[in-house]
């Protein structure tokens, strides 16, 4: 039998709800802009969290903050028993200078809300707002998540180890979800698929060791410049001749450092850079053919190669059945036309990963694309001429709202 109108499942429990995120869209754009003003980042963030604790003060939430890092914790007790939510925001900025030219562009040297993690805070406030005002609505309770730490340093972790998937009751958190913004799609739409939907983010660290001397005899020394140039390019082909192109890998070396003047050849080369795979067995086979093709192009030259690989996020991987979910609530809120497939993966990497290997859940991607910039020519999150369109706010925050309110409603097929 299906739930009575009106208890927080049915589709009528989303009504006005979309219109009620656009009415509060000032105040989300205000907070949002506010934060954008002040960036901060990395594990400690007090302004940002204090912003955070205002916003959300007199709605009745338990607060908590976090010791290891500046997090905090909102919890929403809903009219009737039911399951538990978590809906996570990102909060740090990135390391870099801002060149948007925006009335409320940063105003710290050195940091700048790129990825969109402001708008993330504010959507997510925005829902714990709506929420509130709808606590008879919903069954069971919500756990508004405030992470420091995702561009560097695990901050998801941390909050895990602090407690932030654990309830009074004992019972846990049953679904996890989560937004993304991005100007590669059209403001206000949304788009998910199940399965690996971020991939794994390790880093490779190669140290090539020769024999210094002249520039003018190279033949009495031992080059690590060109070896380490070899290993560039053959890092390159172990890829495509190696991963299935199924199961794809990327391998970036990002970065070569070597000697210090024209006339010196120097001992050693360094290349650092990054590689990122979508699957445990793709991980694996490409951790072993970065040190098999380091150490063995350099043996090839009589030099010596000391390989360190370092691990990082694993994989963002979409729950089916929890996926399913988010799409027939956001087609419901938002309209089928506005929901969409992700066609593939993104490669880049995502600390969310690791509460979706404690809780079935999803992370979708929110659509903030601006009006007069087609989503090819937009520029994307972590470059320092990105802006959104703080109108997809609202689609967010209602978003949020709805996944927390229908979270006990079967879903179909995964999408």
């Amino acid at each position: 039998m299906a739930p009575p109108a009106g208890d927080g499942t049915t589709p009528e429990a989303l009504d006005g709800l979309l219109a009620e995120a656009r009415a509060a869209l000032p105040g989300i754009v205000a907070l949002r802009r506010s934060i954008h003003r002040h960036p901060e980042t990395g594990a400690h963030l007090p302004r940002t969290q204090q912003t955070v604790l205002a916003a959300l003060d007199g709605l009745g939430l338990d607060l908590a903050t976090g010791s290891r890092l500046s997090s905090v914790i909102a919890r929403l007790e809903g009219a009737r028993p039911g399951p538990t939510v978590l809906l996570r925001a990102d909060m740090d900025a990135l390391p870099m200078d801002e060149e948007t030219g925006l009335g409320f562009s940063s105003s710290v040297p050195g940091a700048m809300h790129a990825c969109g993690h402001d708008t993330h805070t504010a959507m997510l406030v925005g829902a714990a707002r709506l929420l509130s005002a709808r606590r008879s609505q919903l069954a069971g309770r919500v756990v508004f998540m405030f992470q420091p730490a995702e561009e560097s340093g695990g901050g998801a972790r941390h909050m895990i180890d602090e407690g932030v998937l654990d309830t009074p009751d004992g019972s846990g958190v049953t679904a996890a979800f989560a937004l993304h913004v991005t100007t590669r799609f059209a403001a206000g739409t949304l788009h998910l698929r199940p399965g690996p939907t971020f991939a794994a983010s390790d880093g490779l660290h190669v140290t090539v060791r020769g024999r210094g001397g002249h520039a003018s005899a190279p033949h009495r020394a031992l080059d690590p410049v060109p070896v380490a140039c070899e290993i560039v390019q053959a890092l390159q082909t172990m890829v495509t001749r190696t991963v299935d192109v199924f199961d794809p890998a990327v391998v970036t070396v990002a970065s070569i450092h070597a000697g210090t003047t024209t006339n010196v050849i120097p001992e050693t080369a360094e290349i650092h850079g990054t590689f990122r795979t979508l699957t445990p067995a793709a991980r694996q086979l490409v951790r072993d053919g970065i040190t098999r093709v380091a150490q063995h192009v350099a043996a090839a030259h009589g030099a010596h190669a000391d390989v360190t690989l370092t691990e990082g996020y694993p994989p963002v991987v979409n729950d089916p059945a929890r996926t399913a979910a988010l799409h027939d609530t956001a087609a419901l809120l938002l309209g089928p036309d506005r929901v969409r497939r992700l066609p593939e993966p993104f490669m880049g990497a995502e600390d969310f990963s690791y509460v979706l290997q404690k809780v079935p859940g999803a992370m979708a991607f929110l659509g903030a694309c601006p009006p007069d910039s087609p989503p090819e020519q937009a520029p994307d999150c972590h470059s320092n001429r990105v802006v959104f369109d703080e109108a997809a706010m609202a689609t967010g925050a209602a978003v949020h709202a709805a996944a927390a309110l229908r979270a006990g409603f079967p879903s179909g097929p995964a999408t």
